[in-house]
């Protein structure tokens, strides 16, 4: 399904970034877009592509965690890294699915502007309903992506390093 292997590097340490990065940036956008319909004007069709981006770079990034956890010692850390990992996937696919959803109705919304609109008592509503669910969403997201990283340091760096300075080597 993806790359295990890039430069001889394991592709999951490198594609963690990708992740780590769009999460957050696309749950922001959602949110700001749900929120401010200024913010949807100029985002368009960038906020659902954006999304859709983000969606498929989770599955390649834990698909090559899947290889890296079959190259590397077992132990509770690395599972419990593995297992948050694997919760992930739901995050995404609500972030897409309100993206499109957000940028549907405002494209609906904008399609009803020019005709005369007697509905704009209900749109500010649902505005404030896509907003809190955006959040809600996004937030939950973000959660997710921090713990996964959280577990993810303590898997590779828990016998790594000493809480003392060695002194000056050079």
């Amino acid at each position: 399904m993806g790359f295990n292997l890039i430069n001889g590097i394991p592709a999951h340490v490198l594609f963690v970034h990708v992740v780590v990065v769009l999460i957050p940036l696309t749950a922001l956008s959602l949110v700001l877009c749900a929120a401010l319909p200024s913010v949807m004007r100029r985002f368009g069709p960038a906020l659902p592509l954006l999304a859709l981006v983000t969606l498929v770079s989770v599955p390649l990034t834990t698909h090559a965690g899947e290889w890296l956890e079959s190259h590397v010692q077992s132990n509770a850390l690395v599972r419990r890294h593995a297992e948050l990992g694997d919760g992930l996937l739901p995050w995404a696919l609500g972030l897409f699915l309100m993206a499109v959803g957000v940028w549907w109705s405002y494209q609906r919304a904008e399609r009803a502007r020019s005709k005369v609109d007697t509905n704009r008592t209900v749109r500010i509503p649902l505005r404030v309903a896509a907003a809190v669910l955006s959040l809600a969403v996004g937030a939950g997201a973000g959660v997710q992506v921090y713990r996964i990283g959280d577990s993810g340091a303590k898997a590779a760096w828990h016998d790594s390093y000493s809480a003392t300075a060695h002194g000056d080597r050079y």
